[in-house]
């Protein structure tokens, strides 16, 4: 070989050793609310701000806390989500069910 065509694939190797960590492990974003609706497939949390964001069960859905499965999720339940910012639309990979909170704590 070259001494270009070395020098040409060592750059490819080094940007593909950069780049494929970055795509195989999306940063996780966390989403903390009040319940507002659940259905069989999806859910909608509310925000302390008022923000509403929709989010969908998935296979790998983790549901820790006071609630040990995605079934016995209800109305008014007080969740932190963690997805995936390149999801569309929004998976829920893990949940976190904490005690109901009140709207002014």
């Amino acid at each position: 070989m070259t001494r270009r065509a070395l020098m040409s694939a060592a750059g490819m190797l080094l940007t593909a050793a950069l780049l494929i960590p970055s795509l195989s492990s999306a940063d996780y974003r966390e989403f903390s609310g009040r319940i507002e609706t659940v259905k069989k497939k999806k859910f909608v949390v509310e925000s302390r701000q008022g923000d509403k964001v929709s989010f969908v069960f998935v296979a790998e859905t983790q549901v820790t806390g006071q609630r040990k499965s995605a079934k016995k999720i209800k109305k008014g339940d007080w969740v932190t989500v963690s997805w995936k910012l390149t999801d569309n639309p929004r998976k829920a990979y893990k949940i976190v069910v904490s005690r109901a909170q009140k709207k002014n704590d």
